[in-house]
């Protein structure tokens, strides 16, 4: 992979794969694998996260969908649950969002609700969770004089209680596990904005120690039990997965759950497309039309797509748009490997690399295709492992199916394209904001096993380009929607208008 960048340095740049680039709301949003490849194969920007579910909420289309129905057949005899952080932060959560969605859960036929708020000081200033307490009680209030049993049930701050990512500290988890299921915490009130206001004279909002609201018989108004409906109303994903993984999984071993209630439960959005977690949501992917690989089948180029299982879906459906199957089945084919299965991926990090390289390398050797499509997803995988070793051994059977394929395209006098979906093993080390690593207590590196915000490389090249073709110079912060309108230029033809600019250019030497 390093000769890609060393050969030719007008072949190989950077390109965004985060953030803005991949239609997520914040710069501090890293890339995921399916918003990267809806951006790699519709070539251009479509919204994802919170402004896919504000559009949700503003048509109504969100109680519509799947996911509200399915948490519906719980209103009738149960509870609805909202989990998620109190704040108008916009990075996990947003205020208005909640608001909105207790509104319109209440006009759906939610007749008892409970709210399970984690207090922010985190992307808003310590302090203002009082702020929003006292709202999202008004609201309750209001909803109580229409006829609705509306109220708080529990609460926490973010980075003691529910909100842990990369399976840190499960702890965390358990502590808002046991407040919000179970009705037990160490503190008891009968208010929420009493409650805020006094732990916080212990702890800031970051930190409050968990505590559930009790009627006057001292019990718990709002445990999930069997037959309730539960919402995590975050739309981001990195501090979700956990509790999702909690209320989801029947085998489950990270700690004693002591009850695993019979729950209808849904995410804002599905947090893990790899894990397809959780398996319900309110607000589906983005409405994704006239992709690249439609464009080029309709214009009689054959394809050929291959991955392993976890990443299968990404060269087909994600690629495509969210759409599942063939656009033309006489002229494409797509070929899933399957993945090792009852193993960490660090137990076997080659995982299926070199059985894709060799599949794309006969697809390319038999002429019969004008596109050869393939993720190889060792650098994923097993950076997620935090094994770095492992990772070593992952990034090189990676590199050797590379190989395989590029000298596949040399043979047949073809054209590459290579780059990646977001960043991942290229750093696998916690680090301050100065870029340098941090260590725990005691003194060991902190690893770090989740994607990054690094941009990724793009390189081009093989005996079928063009003499003069080279990347732009004018395209600075150009990103993975870019590469769309590239390889339909590499196929010789023009990119739709509304696609985001190509990478290339041709300069006559």
């Amino acid at each position: 992979m390093d000769s890609l960048k060393q050969g030719a340095p007008e072949k190989w740049r950077l390109i965004r794969a985060h953030g803005t680039a991949v239609g997520l709301p914040t710069e501090e949003d890293m890339g995921n694998s399916e918003v990267g490849h809806n951006a790699l194969g519709a070539g251009r920007i479509f919204a994802q996260g919170a402004k896919l579910v504000d559009l949700a909420l503003a048509s109504g289309k969100i109680y519509e969908g799947e996911g509200f129905k399915y948490i519906s057949e719980s209103f009738e005899k149960g509870t609805l649950h909202l989990i998620g952080l109190l704040s108008d932060g916009g990075v996990h959560s947003r205020l208005d969002q909640l608001q909105l969605l207790l509104k319109g859960s209440s006009e759906h036929g939610a007749k008892r609700i409970r709210v399970h708020f984690l207090t922010d000081g985190r992307d808003v200033s310590d302090g203002s969770s009082v702020g929003f307490v006292e709202t999202i009680e008004n609201d309750l209030a209001n909803l109580r004089e229409k006829g609705v049993d509306a109220r708080i049930a529990s609460g926490g701050g973010r980075m003691y209680v529910t909100m842990d990512r990369y399976e840190n500290d499960w702890d965390v988890v358990k502590r808002g596990w046991d407040a919000q299921v179970l009705g037990e915490a160490p503190h008891k009130f009968t208010n929420a904005v009493e409650a805020v206001k006094k732990l916080r004279e212990i702890a800031n909002d970051q930190y409050l120690p968990p505590f559930v609201i009790v009627d006057e018989h001292n019990k718990a108004v709002g445990p999930i039990v069997d037959g309730d409906a539960v919402v995590t109303f975050n739309f981001r994903a990195d501090r979700m997965v956990m509790l999702a993984k909690a209320l989801e999984y029947q085998d489950f071993d990270k700690f004693d759950r002591v009850r695993f209630p019979k729950i209808r439960y849904a995410g804002m959005l599905q947090y893990d497309g790899e894990l397809k977690l959780p398996s319900h949501y309110l607000v589906s992917p983005p409405e994704i039309d006239r992709t690249s690989d439609e464009y080029l089948v309709y214009n009689g180029i054959c394809t050929f797509a291959c991955s392993e299982t976890v990443k299968f879906g990404h060269v087909t459906f994600f690629w495509n748009g969210n759409r599942s199957g063939y656009f033309n089945p006489e002229l494409e084919k797509y070929v899933e490997i399957p993945s090792d299965i009852g193993i960490s991926f660090n137990l076997q990090p080659k995982m299926k690399a070199l059985e894709i390289g060799e599949r794309a390398r006969d697809a390319i050797l038999s002429h019969k295709f004008d596109q050869v499509r393939v993720n190889i997803a060792n650098g994923d995988m097993v950076g997620h492992t935090g094994d770095i070793q492992a990772t070593i051994v992952a990034c090189k059977a990676a590199d050797e199916a590379v190989k395989m394929i590029l000298d596949a395209i040399e043979q047949v006098g073809g054209i590459y394209v290579v780059t990646a979906d977001h960043g991942n093993a290229e750093d696998m080390v916690k680090r301050d904001k100065c870029g340098q690593p941090l260590y725990d207590k005691n003194g060991q590196l902190q690893i770090l096993t989740s994607h990054t915000c690094h941009p990724v490389p793009i390189a081009i090249g093989g005996p079928g380009l063009a003499p003069g073709v080279r990347f732009r110079n004018d395209v600075p912060d150009g990103g993975l929607a870019n590469v769309a309108a590239t390889i339909m230029n590499l196929h010789g033809f023009v990119a739709p208008n509304d696609y985001e600019p190509t990478l290339i250019q041709v300069v006559d030497n």
